[in-house]
């Protein structure tokens, strides 16, 4: 479980980065490596954050899904460079899926064109042409018209539970400070790093 003074540290400096004008200081880049060995990496945005870990959501048949099926050690940066001098904050651990409950009650506040978005993308798939998608979102309009959209069965939650972190704060020529915390069993320890 991620300390008081990790948390205290992290919320602080996201709401640097809200107060910045930061258009997405929710992105974080999520690194997942699949059954081959192969690294991925691509953004997300972080959807809430409390001592248990990192929350996110996608479709659990897009290509990150696999990969995080195959491999649950998963990486995330944020990188803030318009507080300070640039802080970067990175979070590894292993992940897993949120559950129905999670994802149920995250979809039901989520923008009724993202529920639609949700059923209408079969997320990393090849698409053949952009009318096709369209087409799907139209269709899925036209079936939930009138009425709540439900949250697909292929869409929801995962939680990142970290068992390392590091606060990077950039600095003039190049002398960043950076400190890491590390989990170990049920305690965590905290050392300074060179840039």
């Amino acid at each position: 479980m991620l300390t008081p003074e990790i948390l205290d540290t992290f919320r602080g400096l996201l709401n640097e980065a809200k107060a910045s004008g930061d258009r997405e200081p929710t992105a974080m880049n999520l690194a997942t490596v699949d059954a081959t060995g192969r690294v991925h990496s691509r953004i997300v945005l972080l959807k809430q954050i409390d001592e248990n870990g990192l929350g996110f959501f996608t479709n659990y048949e897009s290509a990150k899904a696999g990969e995080m099926a195959a491999h649950d050690q998963v990486a995330v940066c944020f990188h803030w460079k318009q507080i300070r001098e640039g802080i970067q904050v990175r979070f590894e651990g292993r992940v897993s899926k949120a559950s129905a409950a999670e994802s149920d009650a995250y979809f039901v506040r989520r923008q009724r064109g993202s529920q639609i978005g949700a059923w209408a993308s079969k997320q990393s798939q090849e698409l053949p042409d952009r009318q096709t998608f369209e087409d799907r979102v139209a269709h899925f309009e036209k079936e939930f018209e009138g009425r709540d959209v439900p949250r697909p069965p292929h869409w929801g939650g995962y939680l990142l539970k970290p068992d390392r972190v590091e606060f990077w704060y950039g600095a003039e020529f190049r002398l960043h400070e950076r400190i890491v915390h590390a989990e170990h069993g049920t305690s965590w320890t905290s050392r300074l790093l060179y840039p």
